[in-house]
This record gives structure tokens, sequence and C-alpha cells, in this order.
């Protein structure tokens, strides 16, 4: 989320249909009793529910049975319509004829518990006569028509029976289309079926994958994701580089000539570090590459703040008012660390080797922009890091600042010179804002009062400092190589990348992306998106909202009440797919990006004036009220999020493709792809943060009590479920990731009871040729498979560190192993590591 969200079985060999191997053999199959199926050997006879053999069933021999060579799972249903239907847990085995308890009254059934469930009714051959003297009375003419009648009746039930056991015993027909064996080809290559999936499903369905995707140079993570984002890149340089591409707007103009100038290398290279080093002298200097001009603190503050988008001590921005979502208001939070985490400042000798580089970074960066002594740049960047480590002392937990209505304070500009007088908050606010008129009485939610009200004391020349390292930490991407050679230098050591020089077109197609994407996604939508997907994704999500409130109707931890109304927000949630509906409109998408200008030839200048542009855009926004326009991603964009304050669900152009969705897929693939994205992404309006916003994005305490409390319980299960889930010997936290696991959870749930009913309407699907999953073993393999993945130990700490989701191991394995569905489509036995006793479950 982007955010700104069982039968008892065993393994057994199987000798039949397909060779022995080892596969799991559930208790109760669908098809025919006891998950029998067809198989070209005849006389095996027939297996019981307990895997014995049927002694009181004869073998037929037009249809010989054994056990699958596939897993089969699934409650047995009779084929027809029966009088007495059986109770399962009875052991029923079926009679393919069984003689009444009343000499002639033939009758067709399964045997339940010692009853007969009868699939015909009782026949009496001649009216209601029925006394022991009645047969004989009767002429031998109508003995024999009787007995001829009874052998036909009989012979044609089993025939019948014979026929209906083979139609449901067939498997799924193959599909053989070239989409087809594609899709087979990459699943099978991605599989380790030498891993047992109830042990391990991730390694299971991704181990395949693991072994033929070592980690590219230069990345410290890959994974599907990645994968697909070199494919939208590769689209995005083609339509930037072609002077000839479909271009309908200035702003698409704007958009390929940044481009340009970041590929101008020759002129960067030209210019080396002057357009900084000339930024710093304007703002009155910088102690580390000369005196400092300035006298006073607040008006570095305002400027680095209002004019090149830094964040020094805290974030200002504006967004819509949590408690009144109809509205924008001044938001302020906490912010100004250089590294990812408080953790990597408060646990140093676990985070030396970090500290260290990040250290001989910023001394690196000071010598290149001035510095003329590194013993005294390196004294005055250890001041800097020591006041980051400071703030991170006071800074709030990420798990603690998950809990809004804790931490949401509402209060004017005129109560913040109380709370941190330090900063001169109208004057401040002012330029941040500016044109806007403000007063005192402007209201002002902030988000992180403690730690506004306790900031470290230092001289103002260390701040000036800082602040200014703030800037350059932010702008030195855009300088000649040595400040990328630096950078990269720092993430070998942070992410434990291998050193290595990426292409310049894909750094600069990231920043494109990021400051004009909306511009650049005009262009890669008219390439790219095919209307129709917009059309299948709106079906998906009302099949996905539809089985999720189904699953509601369900729980019994909550009250009929906040049952009602969470229906009611469920309903509520807004769709946007593909893309905001002004980037298709020239005139409106040019109207957007009216005041910003790009030159082909000064990138350095380009995106300063782009962080001038895009203040002016915040400013204009906040006597507006939210624009369902605004999205928090890009139409090229691979990921998907839910907004809380408007409802609403996004999901960009860039991830409505294989592997999450293609249309020629099986549905399996789909639901267990990007039906999976769905439900997560609405799963998010009922996570631990999204449950506080009702139906239409107000913070308020909508829920009962005792709904609350139950809540609390259930979701108690998941944060000590993926809290004793380690990476490394390093523990997840439960806490903080709560919100991204009760997504993966209900997302996964909903999207599986969305394919259910699919196929009652639908009726079974063509499965894939070769693999021998059955195509609800297809759903979970599906899902699994977007989430394959290597990464860095280094990364892989970082991740456990900031990244509100889990690793994506345990995105598969935690999930799967809270679904009772998977365990009996698996025939993972009760106690297997994915088909743990208890099992958590919130939506």
């Amino acid at each position: 989320m982007f955010f700104g969200r069982a039968g008892v079985s065993c393994y057994s060999t199987s000798h039949c249909c397909g060779g022995p191997h080892p596969v799991p053999v559930p208790a109760v199959g669908t098809g025919t009793p006891g998950g029998l199926q067809p198989c070209s050997r005849r006389g095996l006879g027939w297996y019981g529910a307990a895997g014995e053999p049927a002694e009181t069933l004869a073998p037929l021999p037009f249809l010989p049975l054994c056990r699958p060579s596939w897993p089969v799972s699934g409650r047995q249903l009779p084929p027809f319509p029966a009088r007495t239907v059986p109770d399962p847990s009875l052991g029923a085995k079926f009679v393919p004829w069984a003689v009444g308890s009343k000499m002639g009254d033939a009758s067709v059934g399964f045997s339940a518990g010692g009853e007969t469930a009868l699939l015909f009714p009782q026949v009496n051959f001649r009216g209601s006569r029925s006394s022991p003297g009645c047969w004989a009375e009767r002429t031998r003419a109508e003995k024999q028509l009787v007995v001829l009648v009874g052998v036909l009746a009989a012979v044609l039930a089993a025939c019948l029976l014979g026929l209906i056991f083979q139609y449901r015993a067939r498997p799924p027909a193959m599909c053989l289309s070239e989409a087809c064996i594609s899709v087979t080809s990459s699943i099978l290559s991605s599989l380790d079926r030498a891993v047992n999936p109830c042990e391990d499903f991730f390694s299971y369905a991704c181990g395949g994958w693991i072994k033929a995707n070592p980690l590219p140079d230069g990345h410290s993570r890959w994974g599907t994701f990645n994968n697909l984002w070199e494919h939208n890149q590769a689209i995005m340089k083609h339509l930037l580089e072609n002077t000839t591409a479909n271009v309908s707007s200035e702003a698409e103009r704007k958009a390929q000539r940044y481009y340009q100038a970041c590929m101008n290398e020759s002129k960067i290279e030209e210019l080396r570090a002057t357009p900084l080093v000339e930024l710093i002298q304007k703002l009155g200097g910088w102690n580390i590459t000369g005196p400092w001009a300035g006298d006073n603190f607040n008006a570095t503050l305002r400027e680095v703040t209002a004019h090149y988008r830094t964040s020094p001590f805290f974030s200002v921005y504006v967004s819509a008012d949590s408690k009144n979502s109809n509205s924008n208001v001044i938001q302020v939070d906490q912010s100004g660390l250089g590294l990812p985490s408080r953790d990597y400042y408060l646990n140093k000798t676990e985070n030396e080797k970090v500290l260290a580089g990040y250290l001989n970074y910023m001394v690196q960066l000071g010598m290149f922009l001035g510095g003329t002594d590194e013993e005294s740049t390196r004294q005055q960047m250890q001041q800097i890091l020591d006041f980051e480590t400071a703030l991170a002392n006071i800074t709030i937990p990420q798990e603690k600042h998950r809990d809004e209505e804790v931490i949401y304070h509402k209060m004017t500009a005129g109560d913040l010179k109380e709370l941190a007088p330090a900063v001169d908050w109208m004057p401040f606010l002012s330029t941040v804002f500016y044109p806007v008129e403000l007063n005192e009485s402007e209201p002002v939610v902030v988000y992180a009062k403690e730690y506004l009200e306790q900031p470290p004391a230092h001289a103002e020349g260390l701040l000036n400092n800082y602040m200014i390292w703030n800037l350059v930490r932010k702008t030195s991407p855009f300088l000649d190589q040595r400040f990328q050679d630096a950078e990269e230098k720092f993430m070998e050591v942070m992410y434990g990348t291998k050193k290595t020089c990426l292409p310049r077109w894909k750094f600069c197609i990231s920043d494109t992306d990021n400051n004009l994407g909306f511009a650049l996604g005009a262009m890669f939508v008219k390439a790219t998106f095919a209307e129709d997907s917009k059309q299948v994704a709106e079906e998906m999500i009302v099949e996905i909202k539809t089985a999720f409130e189904e699953s509601l109707e369900t729980l019994q931890w909550m009250d009929e009440e906040t049952r009602k109304s969470a229906k009611e927000k469920a309903d509520a949630i807004y769709n946007m797919i593909g893309y905001p509906k002004f980037i298709m409109d020239p005139k409106e998408l040019d109207k957007v990006f009216n005041d910003y200008e790009a030159v082909s030839d000064l990138y350095f200048e380009n995106v300063m004036q782009f962080y001038n542009f895009s203040a002016r855009v915040t400013a204009d926004q906040l006597r507006k009220p939210p624009n369902r326009d605004q999205w928090s991603m890009t139409p090229p964009t691979v990921n998907a999020y839910y907004s809380p304050t408007k409802n609403e669900i996004v999901f960009p152009a860039g991830i409505l493709q294989a592997p999450f969705y293609t249309r020629a897929s099986p549905k399996s693939l789909n639901f267990g792809g990007i039906g999976v994205v769905v439900g997560h992404e609405l799963t998010h309006a009922f996570d631990d943060q999204g449950r506080e916003y009702d139906k239409d994005g107000n913070l308020r305490p909508w829920w009962k009590n005792s709904s609350v409390e139950a809540f609390k319980r259930q979701t108690a299960c998941m944060v000590e479920q993926y809290g004793n889930y380690t990476i490394n010997g390093e523990a997840i936290n439960g806490k903080h990731t709560l919100g991204e696991n009760i997504a993966d959870n209900g997302g996964l749930k909903a999207a599986y009871r969305a394919y259910q009913n699919w196929l009652k309407k639908n009726g079974d699907e063509e499965t894939l040729p070769t693999l021998g999953l059955t195509n609800h073993q297809l759903f979970f393999v599906g899902f699994a498979q977007v989430w394959c993945s290597v990464r860095t130990p280094e990364s892989s700490h970082e991740g456990l560190i900031t990244d509100p989701h889990s690793p994506s191991r345990f995105r598969v394995i935690g999930t799967v192993s809270n679904s009772r569905e998977f365990a009996e489509h698996f025939g993972c036995p009760l106690g297997s590591p994915m088909n743990p006793p208890k099992k958590c479950e919130v939506w």
C-alpha cells in the first residue's frame, strides 16, 4: 500500500494414474466418493474415505478407480438429488444399488451410518398390493415381466451411475492455447517441486524462480514488481526519446524536455557542483564550505522548506482533514532524519557500519562542495550526525504513530507558538503557503505534538549546518557523476548492493515519473492501456466487494449495528482505475502544468523550478476541497493504495498487467493475482488504521465498544503470529506490520471467495497442462508467485525497521497458514507448518 494497505490427510505413494510419487491424499474428495479418480488400469477397486479398500463395494469393470495422482479435495456431494442427504462425518460410502427392505422395492442410494439415503423413490410394482400371497397369485407371464422390469431398472440405474461417475471424475479440460502454454511454462519454472508445499509454501512456489534469478548488480532486492517496473520503464524510455510519439499536449512535451535535460550528461559534467554551490551561497552560506553569512536560522528554515521541498525538523503539507474529510488543512508531522529510521541512530552497535558509511558520505559531499579541510569537515559533519541522533531520540516510534485517534491534535497557527516557540510560525507558514493569506486563527493539525514540544537545544550555527545538509542530501543526485558515485558507495553499505553503474536513462525515467509523472502517464496510458482493462478491473472489484461483504455476514465477533455500518462503508468505497481522468484531456493536463517550464539543457534548474512549482500547487489546494482526481501514484506505477479520507481504492495502469492480470490467463490466476491486490486494498478500509474512518472518510468512533475490544483480540493473534517470524535472526515487528498483515489475509480470503462465486456462476474452467495442479491450487500458487523475490541481508534489515509490510516470504507463509481452504486443497495435515491448529482471522 502506498499512503501519503481442514480435513486431516497424509502423504502417500500412488501407483496408479501417473506413477509413484508422493502426493497429499485428503480424506474426502470431489468428483467421486473418497476422492477417487478414474484410472486406465482395471480391477483396482474403490477406496473409502479413510483410504482403505471399500470391501463392501464390488469393483465395476467398466469404471476402474484408484487414488488420485494429484491432490484433490472438497466435500463429497451426491451426483443427483436424494431424498435423504448423508452426514459426511459418518463416513458415507456410495452403494451402486441396494434392495429395499421389502421385496421388489428397488432403490439406489448412499449408505450413511447404516441408513440408505434414497436416490430413487421406492417402487411397488402392483399398485398397493403387498401381502405375502400377492406374488403367488400372479401369472407366470406377470412374474417374468416383473423380473424383467426389475432387471432392466437395475441395469439402467447402474449405467446411469457409471456415466455420472465418469463425468464427475473426469478432470477439467486442458487449456492448450499459446497463452496458457506460456503461463504454464512461467509457473513451472518458478516452482520447486522438491519442496513439500505443506512445509514451506513460499519455497515450493518460488524456489525455482529464486534459483534462476540471482540478485542483479546495483539492486538490493529483486522480484516480480521489479520485473514489471523494468518493462514499464522501457516503454517510457521509448515514449520520451521518440519525437514522433503520440504527444497531444504541451505538458507531455515538457516531460520530454525534462528527461532530455537529465540525459544531457556532458552539460551536467561541465557544470559539476556549481549549481548547488551558488544556491548555498544564495541562502547565506554553509560553515562547512565557508563562513555562514546569516544570523537567523528561521530565515533559512523558511527558504529551504518553502522553495526546495526539504523538511528539516518537521514536515508541513496540505491534506484532507481526517475529522472533516471535505476540507483541506495544514498538517505538521515529525521529520528530519537522514537515515530511513530512528533505529539506525539508537541501536548504534547493530548499525555501526551504516553510521560510519553515512558519515563518510556526508564528508565526501562536503568536500565536493568546497570543503578545504577534511578533518574540519568531518568534525562538523559528526556534529550534524549527533544532532540527527538527538532528533531520533524524541521521534515517535512508527508503531505508536499508527493510532491516528491518539496522535491527531487540531489547533490554530497561534497555538503553535506556544507548542514550539523556537520557530517563528506565522512568517514561516505565510512563506510556505504564499500567496494564501493566513492569520493566527488558521486551523492546523499536528501529528507529532510531543516531538515538537521537546526540540533539542543547539547553537544556531549547527542548526544552519543541519538545514543546509538536508538541502545537499536532497539535491546532490542532480549534479555530476562524482555525487552519483558517492551515493552508490553509501548504498553498498546501507543496502548491500554490488557496485555497478546503472544506465543513466533508468535514473532519468524514475525522476521524470516522480516529478512529471502525470504528463508522462498520459503518454504511457495512450500507448499501453486498453480501456476494456478498466471494465474488467471494475467487474473484479464488484466481485471482491461482494465476497468481502459475504464474509462480513459470517463474523461472530462483530455486533450487528457495527456490521451494518461496515457494509455501508464497503458499499461506499470509490474505485479509481488506470489513471485520473484529467490526464487524457490535453487542455486540462496543460492547465495543471501551465506554470511550470522545463528546458532541455539545465537539469538542476529544472528540478529546482519544479520544487517551486509544486510548492505553489500545494498552497493553492489549501482553500479548495479534496479532489478525487489527485492521485498519490502516477499511472505507470506498479502498486495500488487505499485512501482513508477519500474512502477510495486506486489501481494505476502499471499494475493491471501480467503477472497480476491478463485476459488470456485462467480466472484462478487472475483472482490470485489482481484479485488479491483488490482484496488487499479493500481490506485496508478495515485494518487497524482504516477502521477508524467512517464511510465518508472521517476519523470518528463509529464502532460499538464491544466490537472494538473484539477486534483488538482478533488482531492480537496476528501481532503474535508475525512477531514470531524472523529474517536472519531478526524478528518482524508485529505491531508495525499489523495493518498490512490484516490486508494480506483479508485480501486472500475475499479473492478466494470471489473465485468460488465465479465458479458457481460459470462452472469449472479449463486447467493448465503438465502442472498436475487443480485450479484451486493454481489460485494459491498464482498468489504466492507474485511475491517471489530475493534480497540482501542489509536490505532485509532495513525493511524490518522501516517497511509496514512483512517480508515477501511471510506475506505468503503467514497468509496461507491462516487459510483453511489452502490446507484443504493441498491436503496439509493438521499441525504441519502451513496448517497450524491455531489460525488468525480478522476479516
